[in-house]
Formats: C-alpha cells, sequence, structure tokens
C-alpha cells in the first residue's frame, strides 16, 4: 500500500473533523472553505488508494499491455472531486457571504485549528516533497519539474494537494486575522473565495496531466537515452534505428525500437534472437513489453518514423 497516500488520508481526515468543528463554533467563511477542503482531499485519497491497487495488475489476454492507465482515471476523478467538493463550494460559500453582517466568533479556536492542521499537513507534504525530490534527483530534474512530470499520479496528486494546503491555511488565517481586526467578514469571504481559486488551479492542473497521460505519454530524455544505452550495450546488438518508450502506468513503459543485429543470420535464427532479447528486456519490473524489430543497414536513430 502506498504510505505517501495513506499518510495523506489520515491527516486530511483528522484535519478536516477539526476544521469542520471549528467552523461550526466560529461561522468564519475561511474556515468552512478550509473544511470543504479537507473533505474534498480525504475523499480524494479513497480515489488515489483506489487508482495505486488497480493500476498495479498484471496483463493479461485482455489487457496485454496491464491495466497501469487505470492509475490515471482514478485520480482524474479525485482532481474532479477536489474542483467540485472543494472549489465550488469554497467560492459559493465566500460569494454568499460577501454580504454578511455578522462578525466570527471565537477566533482562538480557528487560529490553534489552522496551526493544528498546518503541522499535520507539514508532515504529510514532507513525506510526499521527500519521494518526490528523490525520484527528480535520478533524472535530473527539479522537485517541481518531476511533480509536474512524473509517471505517477497518486504521488503527483499528493504533493500538488498537501502544497495547496498549506497555502490554504496561511489564506484562511489571514482572511480570519483581517476580518478580527476590522471587524468586517468581507476579508473572510475574499480568503474564502481565494482557497476555492486555489484549488480550482490545482484541479485544472492535475485533470490536463492525467489526460495528457491517459492519451499517451513518451518518456523524458534521461529515460529515453537511457533505455537507448542499455539496447545498444546488449550482445547481439550493433546499432539501435527507430526507438520509441511510452508509459502505460505508473513507473511502466511499453518499448518498440528496431535493432541492427551483428552477422548475417537466417530469418528463423534472427526472430528467436530478437525475442530473447525483448525478454531480457521485460526482466525489468518497470518494461511490461518489448516489441524489437530488425532496423534497415545503415539507416539513423528515429529515420524509420519518416
Amino acid at each position: 500500500m502506498n504510505v505517501t497516500v495513506v499518510l495523506a488520508f489520515v491527516a486530511n481526515a483528522l484535519v478536516a473533523l477539526a476544521k469542520s468543528a471549528a467552523a461550526v463554533l466560529t461561522g468564519s467563511a475561511s474556515m468552512v472553505a478550509e473544511a470543504a477542503h479537507s473533505w474534498a482531499d480525504t475523499g480524494n485519497e479513497v480515489f488515489l488508494l483506489v487508482a495505486d491497487r488497480r493500476s498495479k495488475r498484471r496483463p493479461d489476454q485482455t489487457h496485454p499491455l496491464g491495466y497501469g492507465r487505470e492509475a490515471y482515471v482514478w485520480s482524474m476523478f479525485a482532481a474532479v472531486g477536489l474542483f467540485v467538493a472543494g472549489a465550488v463550494v469554497s467560492i459559493t460559500h465566500g460569494v454568499q457571504q460577501l454580504t454578511a453582517e455578522e462578525a466570527a466568533e471565537n477566533y482562538t479556536i480557528a487560529y490553534v485549528v489552522l496551526g493544528v492542521a498546518f503541522v499535520l499537513e507539514g508532515i504529510s507534504f514532507l513525506q510526499a516533497f521527500r519521494q518526490v525530490r528523490g525520484q527528480a534527483r535520478r533524472v535530473d530534474h527539479t522537485v517541481l519539474q518531476h511533480a509536474l512530470d512524473t509517471s505517477d499520479p497518486t504521488l503527483r496528486a499528493v504533493f500538488a494537494e498537501d502544497s495547496a494546503a498549506l497555502v490554504g491555511i496561511l489564506i484562511a488565517a489571514t482572511g480570519i486575522g483581517l476580518h478580527q481586526a476590522t471587524g468586517s467578514p468581507v476579508y473572510d469571504a475574499i480568503g474564502s473565495i481565494l482557497v476555492g481559486v486555489l484549488l480550482a488551479v490545482v484541479a485544472f492542473v492535475l485533470i490536463d496531466r492525467n489526460r495528457r497521460f491517459l492519451v499517451g505519454m513518451e518518456v523524458a530524455q534521461p529515460i529515453r537515452d537511457y533505455v537507448m544505452d542499455r539496447l545498444a550495450a546488449m550482445d547481439g546488438v550493433s546499432s539501435v534505428g527507430y526507438l520509441h518508450v511510452e508509459f502505460v502506468g505508473p513507473h511502466r513503459v511499453y518499448i518498440v525500437a528496431s535493432i541492427d543485429l551483428v552477422g548475417d543470420e537466417v530469418e528463423s535464427s534472427v526472430a528467436d534472437r530478437l525475442r530473447a532479447l525483448e525478454h531480457r528486456l521485460e526482466e525489468d519490473d518497470a518494461v511490461v513489453e518489448a516489441v524489437l524489430t530488425v532496423s534497415r543497414p545503415g539507416s539513423p536513430p528515429d529515420a524509420e518514423l519518416d
């Protein structure tokens, strides 16, 4: 089970309960928005756990490339849920509170809950951050770049949602503070609206990234170079022509390549050698399937795309 997602689920569930209680006791619009945000995140973690579980099923006769893309489908549901249950509720409630006249109460409760929430969300964020940073170093990416480009939609979602949660808490605290200082609920309402806008932006980014991987996404250049070098270094391979490496799930790829073999063997022998090389590639857990063909003699890399 994905530890990062489980930790995020527990943190969000506890925070959602605390924020809901604080929203009732204080009457703060920003706190209502934060409660909606945390409940949306809690529900989303369920989708992400389903995504993580279903995407790990092995290939079968009906799905020869496996079920990896299910991760992007369920993560898409989570992103839509974040928009509907988080952004829409927060913005709608904030707009309604713009004309409210009653002042919020029990500001201390709001600050305490937001402070505890910041600590819990921070712990979850640090777990996701460390995981993203570790993977980013292996492919020579920045943390933000890898968070956007990683093939793991559950990790990207937790990283994005926890980041938004921390920023949202600061926005809510500012709105409540200005409400307390001025006596005007408008600042609190604006805080709720800003939290909603933040969630909408994050949701659209996540939806767009999942859409790209569902349509078909080639791997980053460092991974492509690694596959190219590994193919070229195999015994019996003279050179690599066309190479296509596509993500078919979190950390799972499909390889299609044309190679030039050493020697000049008969067709049946060549077919056996190609299949043996495919099996060697497929021994890597990240390679769902590899398809190798013989390239045209003298063809430069990727020439067979033309």
